[in-house]
């Protein structure tokens, strides 16, 4: 049997992207529609297997380890597991390949109905999206099952035919030498790969895969709530089986993107909003745009530079608990600058009134423990 890797023409530590790459450009060029001779059937039917393996995530570290997909090992021609005699396995593999031979039926036919891989694909979405939910259109390049043949591998009105080899039973016998003597092994059927049955007429469609590659529209309804690494998990929505197999389940990993506005800690939402030095000390009422709308904003005579107006219930929803965060409001006072003559006086004016004096750029108070350093200062 042929490597998979050099079936492909990839080397072992190939990504799956370069394999998919690889998997496609041999398979177009050997296609049956393409290239109808018998021999390119044939170069197809190995693509196809060997894809089918390395790009399984399980199969292919079953098959890098023991040169088996289904992670049984090898009866190649070195000692493998330490055992002379050009048997290749451990005590287990010895013992369970030399009852299944003696008992003559060992592990029967493989089903061509196999489980389907699973799919994962990443969702941008905006904050708004997060905070409220919302619906988006996928589109998927994945395997679907065959519309010609219904994943039964076969041309429509044929089936399949017991392998004459081994007589459906999907394996056959041979000898093999051991530290226990020359012992009766059994391995897959190499004429219908273990399967028992073989495909006469193989369906033209999807060559007797029973599934297809095609593109594929799903829309996602994203919960309120979610955020960045939130993983969606849809049962049943990944890739079709081969020969009519369930599929496999879509994983969807949300990325929130960034606000230009509001920022998120947890559930809760903040943003910030500058107000004048004299609408802070006076007090006065804003219109803030917030993402339900527009909001009122009251704030009170004096207001400090740092003061955080909490708006409760306009934050994100709470993921499986229903309710929402707040919306913290964090207030910057602008001190004027570029101030003409006028008003400067009127602000020299206003400090006098209060008591106020200007020392080196800063406004003081004089209150008691002022006036004690001064007069201290005076002694």
């Amino acid at each position: 049997m042929s490597d998979h890797y050099e079936t492909l023409g990839l080397s072992r530590d190939a990504s799956q992207e370069e394999i998919r790459r690889a998997y496609r450009k041999l398979a177009r060029k050997h296609h049956p529609d393409v290239n109808p001779s018998e021999e390119a059937a044939d170069q197809f039917k190995r693509i196809s297997h060997a894809y089918e393996v390395l790009s399984d995530e399980e199969k292919r570290r079953n098959y890098d380890a023991t040169g088996d997909e289904n992670g049984g090992a090898g009866f190649g021609g070195g000692f493998g597991g330490g055992f002379p005699g050009g048997f290749g396995g451990t005590f287990s593999d010895l013992f369970e390949t030399f009852m299944g031979g003696a008992a003559g039926g060992g592990r029967g036919p493989a089903s061509r109905a196999r489980r389907g891989q699973d799919a994962r694909v990443a969702v941008r979405i905006s904050l708004r999206d997060a905070v409220f939910g919302s619906e988006q259109q996928l589109r998927l390049q994945t395997a679907v099952r065959c519309t010609r043949c219904e994943g039964s591998c076969c041309e429509p009105g044929t089936g399949p035919e017991t392998c004459s080899t081994c007589q459906g039973q999907g394996v056959v016998q041979r000898q093999v030498r051991s530290v226990l003597g020359t012992i009766m092994a059994q391995e897959a059927c190499p004429a219908c790969q273990g399967f028992g049955t073989t495909l006469p007429n193989p369906c033209h469609e999807c060559s007797g895969q029973g599934r297809v590659r095609d593109e594929q529209q799903l829309t996602l309804k994203i919960p309120a709530g979610v955020d960045t690494g939130t993983r969606i998990h849809l049962a049943g929505r990944g890739e079709a089986g081969p020969g009519g197999g369930p599929n496999g389940d879509l994983f969807v990993h949300v990325e929130v993107e960034e606000d230009e506005t509001f920022k998120r800690d947890g559930d809760d939402l903040s943003t910030t909003i500058t107000v004048p030095m004299a609408a802070a000390a006076l007090g006065t009422t804003l219109t803030l745009d917030t993402l339900d709308g527009k909001h009122s904003v009251t704030l009170e005579p004096g207001t400090q530079p740092g003061h955080v107006e909490v708006l409760s219930g306009l934050g994100v929803t709470r993921l499986r608990s229903g309710g929402r965060g707040d919306l913290r409001v964090n207030v910057l006072v602008a001190t004027p600058t570029d101030l003409t003559g006028e008003q400067k006086e009127l602000l020299e004016r206003l400090a006098e009134l209060r008591g106020e004096e200007v020392v080196h750029g800063a406004a003081q108070h004089k209150g008691m423990f002022a006036r004690i350093r001064e007069n201290l200062k005076n002694l």
